[in-house]
């Protein structure tokens, strides 16, 4: 068999290097999919400030949120509003990696502490008259039984992290100036 000489290189060998670097940026690929997938939610220290307004996140009742991006340190959020306020403005453009929220069904609300979720896989309580460190905020919970005790006790409406609006919660009012919900 006669192979084809192009520049120097056979065909043959031209179409095999194409392959392997295809392959490899493939696998490069996979890799970085797989490590954004293992960002594990962190507890704040003492001093953990929010990235919005400074607060110090352990001196709040509510649950808490975390967003980790592909690139550079976590944003902690004293509030679950200002996490929302954050990922549904048009003008965020970092690369977000992993979204945690506490749930509500294990932590206490008044101190919590630990019990991070999934805030995409979270039911969330909105409208209920318990506050967070910004006022009235949403409940976050791993379960719709805990939301719906939640919610017969507190008041509010269970809705999935893409139900929620910008609406509920503009810089305006926020959810307690809503009436979407």
């Amino acid at each position: 068999m006669k192979l084809e000489v192009i520049g120097g290189k056979s065909l043959l060998r031209k179409t095999a290097t194409r392959w392997a670097s295809g392959l490899a940026l493939l696998a490069v690929l996979g890799a970085c999919s797989q490590a954004t997938q293992n960002i594990a939610a962190q507890d704040p220290n003492a001093d953990t400030a929010c990235s919005l307004d400074g607060m110090i996140l352990n001196d709040y009742a509510g649950p808490k949120a975390q967003m980790h991006y592909t690139e550079g340190k976590p944003d902690f959020f004293c509030d679950l509003t200002e996490l929302f306020s954050v990922v549904l403005l048009p003008e965020h453009k970092r690369a977000i990696a992993a979204m945690y929220v506490q749930d509500m069904g294990k932590a206490d609300w008044e101190h919590p502490q630990g019990h991070w979720i999934d805030a995409k896989a979270a039911f969330y309580v909105v409208g209920s008259r318990k506050h967070g460190s910004m006022g009235p905020t949403f409940g976050s919970f791993s379960n719709m039984q805990d939301a719906e005790a939640f919610a017969h006790k507190e008041g509010g409406k269970i809705l999935r992290f893409e139900q929620i609006s910008v609406n509920m919660v503009n810089n305006k009012g926020g959810v307690a100036h809503d009436t979407s919900h």
